[in-house]
């Protein structure tokens, strides 16, 4: 039970999904002038983590059901987003792009935060500061 706080768990997943997104926000600056290219980004931290608990059943025993696959990847994908192409195809906004960089450093930070204070507590209800 006190083996890992779910709390940490989600926080550990929020800053893993929030560098992976950083990623592909980078190779989308990164590939902004060539042709052809088509942004590509996650799906929201949210989406994945309710696509996660959408299966009921836990495994807490090996004689148990097995979880089953799912679909949700948190692979890069292309985007469709507002706006349009470019002459040469290319469907890079830097703008978008920086907003995108942006909520994804929020995201971190928040991620940070949370783990941060919840060792705090943790810390604090073992009588250590």
């Amino acid at each position: 039970m006190f083996e890992k706080p779910e709390v940490l768990t989600i926080a550990s997943s929020l800053a893993a999904h929030a560098a992976a997104r950083q990623s592909a926000i980078a190779r989308n600056v990164a590939n902004a002038d060539t042709p052809g290219y088509r942004a590509q980004d996650l799906p929201d931290f949210a989406e994945l983590y309710r696509a996660r608990d959408a299966v009921p059943l836990r495994t807490t025993r090996a004689g148990h059901i097995a979880e089953s696959d799912r679909t949700t990847s948190s692979s890069p994908s292309d985007r469709a987003g507002p706006g349009s192409r470019s002459p040469n195809g290319n469907s890079v906004s830097l703008e978008t792009e920086m907003v995108k960089a942006a909520d994804v450093k929020r995201e971190h930070d928040l991620a940070l935060a949370v783990y941060g204070k919840s060792l705090a507590i943790l810390r604090a209800s073992l009588g250590r500061r």
